[in-house]
This record gives C-alpha cells, sequence and structure tokens, in this order.
C-alpha cells in the first residue's frame, strides 16, 4: 500500500445476547479494498487514543459492504466507537 488506508469503527461484534468489545467492526473508504481483500487478512489496525494505542489484527470480514473485523488484544474502549483507525503495513 502507497497510501496509508484509514477506516472507521462502526461497533463491537455483536451476537443476540452477548457484546464482543474485543472485536469491532470497521468500515473502509478505499476504493482498491474490494481488490485486494484477501490480502488485507493479518495485517495490523492501529487506533490511537489520548494515552494508548491499541494494536489489533485483521481476522475476516463481515458481509458485503467492505466490513472487516478487527480482532485487539485487550478491547478498546467506548469513546473509539466512530473514530479512526490505520491499517499499518
Amino acid at each position: 500500500m502507497s497510501q496509508p488506508v484509514y477506516g472507521r469503527i462502526m461497533n463491537y461484534r455483536s451476537g443476540n445476547s452477548m457484546q464482543y468489545p474485543h472485536e469491532c467492526l470497521i468500515q473502509f473508504n478505499h476504493e482498491d479494498l474490494v481488490s485486494r481483500s484477501g490480502k488485507l487478512i493479518g495485517q495490523k489496525v492501529i487506533w490511537k487514543g489520548k494515552n494508548k494505542q491499541f494494536i489489533g489484527k485483521i481476522s475476516g470480514f463481515h458481509g458485503k459492504n467492505d466490513v472487516i473485523r478487527v480482532k485487539f488484544k485487550k478491547g478498546v474502549p467506548g469513546q473509539a466507537l466512530g473514530t479512526l483507525v490505520k491499517i499499518v503495513d
């Protein structure tokens, strides 16, 4: 990737009765995302807060609307919802 790719955290992954704060759904608005979607799995994602940065890993896809599942080691706080993350090569 020559240019940095940014995405927005939409929500935590959730089921009928549970919420998984260590997994987030992220939507990317990038033109080439669909064409190279298989290469994105396994890449790192960084969310920077005021005092900390959280590093996650792309684990798979969620639906067909360019939404990706990212697994964070410790989970992200609620303030992260709606903010930007960056894919790191």
